[in-house]
Order: structure tokens, then C-alpha cells, then sequence
């Protein structure tokens, strides 16, 4: 198990630190993160999606017709977890989502690989489909329709950002005696308090 550690009194520079640390380890999917959104009366629902960065929150992208993206329409809120088996670490944010800028999803699509860019396209992200063929069907047509040009962020698709407001930080120990240490934000910074595992 992990040594312990006292992650201090930044919970989003010990996130960054540990996730640094994941990728240098070869954790498989480092940057992926279980993402939780709720309906208008509160029915859940969650699914992985990958971490695009920190930029006053958490930075993810996605269809904006997809089922997240209609509930955090309803319902603006989100938790996320990332755990890391290799480092018996896991980290949990809840907090306000916010959909990014379109500059700022521009810019951000433009270094996604083609392939990608045209799936975005091409994928009616959680709506039905009537087969696999048709799927690859829909791809084949938009790489056509943008051969031998830059493909164009769809206006249906971009990024959001989760700003926490509460950050666990969860260091797994012997025993399943865990270290657990929850952090608030409150208007100085956060408040930390060490909760029994």
C-alpha cells in the first residue's frame, strides 16, 4: 500500500501532482474519470470520460446533445472521480459545470486527431442508432464531405468545466484503514478535515 502522506492544504495541487505521477507510472488511462450528472428531479447517471486539463476547474468535452450534456443543462452540477490503482490513490470533486467558451473549444478540437474530428460528426452521441454499418456509414460521408480540408468544430460539440467547490483526496492504506481528507472551499481557501475511512 501507499506510504502516508499528508497531501497539505492545496487538494487541486496535490490532484495535478498525483495525476503527473499516474502518467510517469504508466497507469493505464491515467486521465480518465468516472463523471456523475443528475436529472432535473435528481435521477443520476455516470459514465468515464477523459480529463482535457485544469483551467479554473476540471476540463472535459463532449456532444452537447449527448445525456450528460442535457442534464447538466437541467441540472448544472457534477461530481467526478479519478482513481489510480497503481498508486492506491483516488481523488473526488464535486462542484458547479459550466460550458466552456467556443474559442476555447475551437482551439481545442483543432488538435484532436482527424479521425476523431470526424467522428464527432459523425456520432449522434446517446441517441439511437440502426447498426454498426450505418455508423461506419455516417463517417465514411463526413470524411467526404471534408476531404482535403481542416475539419470544422461542430457547433454541437465542446467543453465544459467542473469547478470544485469539495475535493476528497483518498490515500488507500492497510487493513482498509484509508486516509481520507476532505476539502471545502470556503472564501479563504479550503478547509480540510480528515474523515475516518
Amino acid at each position: 500500500m501507499s506510504d502516508s502522506l499528508d497531501p497539505g492544504d492545496d487538494p487541486i495541487g496535490t490532484f495535478r501532482a498525483w495525476l503527473d505521477e499516474a502518467v510517469a507510472r504508466g497507469e493505464t488511462f491515467a486521465d480518465a474519470m468516472m463523471l456523475a450528472t443528475a436529472s432535473r428531479d435528481g435521477a443520476p447517471s455516470a459514465r468515464t470520460v477523459l480529463y482535457k486539463g485544469y483551467d479554473r476547474g476540471v476540463l472535459f468535452y463532449t456532444n452537447y446533445t449527448s445525456r450528460k450534456a442535457r442534464e447538466l443543462d437541467d441540472n448544472p452540477r457534477g461530481a467526478l472521480v479519478f482513481y489510480w490503482a497503481t498508486l492506491h490513490r483516488q481523488v473526488r470533486m464535486e462542484g458547479r459545470v459550466e460550458r466552456l467558451e467556443e474559442a476555447d473549444s475551437d482551439a481545442y478540437f483543432a488538435t484532436r486527431p482527424r479521425e476523431t474530428q470526424l467522428g464527432a460528426w459523425a456520432s449522434p452521441q446517446s441517441q439511437p442508432v440502426d447498426s454498426r454499418d450505418a455508423l461506419d456509414q455516417r463517417f465514411k460521408e463526413q470524411d467526404e464531405r471534408w476531404a482535403g480540408r481542416a475539419v470544422e468544430r461542430p457547433q454541437f460539440w465542446g467543453g465544459y468545466r467542473l469547478i470544485p467547490d469539495v475535493v476528497e483526496l483518498w490515500i488507500g492504506r492497510e487493513h482498509r484503514l484509508h486516509d481520507r481528507y476532505l476539502y471545502e472551499r470556503v472564501d479563504t481557501g479550503w478547509r480540510r478535515t480528515r474523515l475516518g475511512p
